[in-house]
């Protein structure tokens, strides 16, 4: 024990590589790491979801127009710009975090994001000040975007540099929870906010309220400045590093264009994955299914914990038999099971409840799961001295990527009744390029260098 009488871990590491950490680590320093990381992350998607869900009020006060699905598709695309803009973010925060530390670019990116969404709540409406209302608003979504790339090169590498090399599987993977927690967040509070202010009161106050819910991340990133510790490896990375080096640079050349193809191929399979099993599930279930409103939120919430559930548990399995053999197995099984679960699905009314619910927990569940070994991979497929540039930079290209699926499915199939054969190429596609980068890769367990 220290003086402070914590219990202290102390971690050796027997690898030829030069992933070192200093001898003893504070086990309460760990879960504090842990836990900032991974609520760093639900903070981002939780800012990111809160537009969903007020996207028609958004649409009629920024956005008016005669035809109100015009309306929400300006909307939406306020959501693409903030997507788009994420590599962007991962271009600046990355280099930050390999020269000024993980903690560092965690602090700034998640404070960013907290103030940029509080304020949303207080901008103008079209009504009061005209065009300068939605020029407003996606300028406040171009720099969201920024800050939520920036998010991903530290909440993606602090927590996996600071805990012993047996756990790194299963902490990439609760840190993959983040997403699944940030949407069940924003769909409690948005529960919560229509029943406070319901009717017109929704559309008067509601969704400011629900925008400067934005600045529980700003209150996080002070509990991350008094909670967490620097990254031990890259303290120790930081001893030796030339103060020339350019991490963005580096990850660009053509020594790591090999590397960064077959993480792209892994990448945007598994992206593409997720997009178009939970975060297109809504709409699936609504056109395809015709389930009422009522029942589709306890559908997605039941989603959400098989999400949660899904990571850590994969992320574990990769510690235990390697990264690639994860990979393999996760991309045959959904290779088998998502197409049977989406065409069962099809079929399934709403006097099929309890089949719906179980199709759309499979569903949730096989498409979060090939996320599961992606970060601590993405870790160990680059040094210490550009670990957050390359792992952020390929994290936020390839969702930038699959971000972009659930729209072109949409015009791809002209129809709603076509939509479900469209789906399914677009998702075998990703399955089979998942399972081609699989297969190419080699194995990385134990490999951070």
């Amino acid at each position: 024990t220290n003086a402070k009488g914590e219990e202290s871990m102390t971690i050796n590491i027997k690898a030829a590589t030069s992933d070192r950490v200093p001898a003893a680590i504070s086990q309460r320093t760990l879960v504090h790491t842990a836990i900032c990381s991974t609520l760093a992350w639900s903070c981002d998607l939780f800012d990111l979801f809160i537009i969903l869900f007020v996207a028609p009020t958004i649409g009629g006060l920024f956005f008016p127009s005669t035809n109100p699905l015009l309306s929400l598709a300006a909307v939406y695309a306020s959501y693409s710009v903030t997507v788009i803009m994420r590599p962007l973010g991962s271009a600046v925060f990355g280099p930050y975090a390999d020269r000024n530390g993980r903690r560092r670019a965690m602090i700034v990116a998640v404070a960013g994001i907290g103030i940029v969404t509080g304020l949303m709540g207080l901008l103008p409406t079209i009504d009061q000040v005209g065009l300068l209302a939605p020029a407003l608003f996606i300028a406040l979504r171009i720099i969201q975007g920024v800050f939520v790339g920036g998010v991903v090169s530290s909440s993606h590498t602090i927590a996996t540099e600071s805990v012993p090399p047996h756990l790194r599987g299963l902490i990439s993977g609760i840190v993959g929870t983040g997403a699944a927690i940030g949407s069940l967040l924003a769909a409690v509070m948005f529960w919560g906010v229509s029943l406070a202010f319901p009717g017109e009161s929704f559309r008067i106050w509601g969704w400011r309220v629900m925008f400067f819910g934005g600045l529980l991340g700003a209150l996080l990133s002070a509990v991350i400045y008094r909670a967490v510790e620097e990254s031990p490896i890259w303290l120790e990375g930081s001893k030796n590093k030339s103060k020339t080096h350019v991490p963005l640079r580096e990850f660009l050349s053509r020594e790591y264009l090999g590397v960064n193809t077959v993480n792209m191929m892994i990448v945007v399979g598994a992206a593409v994955q997720i997009y178009l099993t939970q975060s297109y599930l809504p709409a699936f279930l609504k056109v395809i299914n015709k389930v009422p409103g009522a029942e589709l939120g306890g559908i997605l919430v039941v989603a959400n914990f098989a999400a949660i559930a899904a990571t850590p548990i994969f992320g574990h399995l990769s510690e235990i038999f390697g990264r690639k053999r994860i990979f393999l197995f996760l991309g045959v099984a959904n290779l088998i099971l998502v197409p049977l679960c989406y065409i069962q699905l099809t079929h399934q009314t709403p006097d099929h409840l309890g089949l719906i619910y179980l199709y759309a927990f499979v569903l949730t569940f096989c498409g979060n799961a090939v996320l599961a070994p992606i970060i601590i991979f993405l870790n160990e497929r680059f040094p210490t001295r550009m670990r957050a540039t390359g792992t952020s930079v390929s994290w936020n290209v390839g969702f930038a990527v699959g971000g972009m699926m659930p729209t072109f499915v949409t015009l791809a199939s002209g129809t709603p009744s076509a939509i479900p054969s469209t789906l399914l190429i677009f998702l075998l596609a990703a399955i089979l390029l998942y399972i081609a980068g699989a297969l190419i890769v080699p194995e990385t367990r134990g490999k951070m260098a």
